[in-house]
């Protein structure tokens, strides 16, 4: 079996000095040092998310990266006064905040996507 005492994900970026200052300044994410030139995203568990470069990148359509926060008002809140625009998809049944509230009708946690500035899909998310 696979033995392992750390791991971490990764994805792309058309501009990698635009996500830098989009995931380190905009978002404030701790970014690690990387001898590679790539952002590296610190998870706070052991684990990083490593972000490269990729001029031909095309974003995927589902959420690449998930943030978990206490408070999910509070974190809209602060993206939306950063520049950030809550994405809407339809059926979704967001709020005026463009929070789906999976938590009150026990559908999931209560979640609000948004995408980086290469298009990838990001989420904050409470899950109590």
């Amino acid at each position: 079996m696979l033995t392992t005492s750390t791991a971490f994900s990764g994805f792309a970026a058309k501009d990698i000095e635009a996500a830098r200052t989009f995931y380190g300044e905009t978002l404030g994410v701790k970014l690690l040092p990387n001898a590679m030139g790539m952002v590296e995203i610190d998870l706070g568990t052991g684990g990083s998310v490593i972000i490269y470069p990729k001029p031909d990148h095309v974003p995927a359509t589902f959420t690449v990266l998930n943030f978990v926060v206490d408070d999910i008002d509070r974190a809209v809140d602060e993206l939306t006064a950063a520049g950030v625009e809550i994405s809407r998809y339809p059926g979704s049944y967001q709020d005026d905040k463009g929070i789906a509230r999976g938590i009150a009708n026990k559908q999931g946690p209560d979640i609000a996507w948004f995408s980086d500035p290469s298009g990838n899909i990001l989420s904050v998310l409470q899950t109590a």
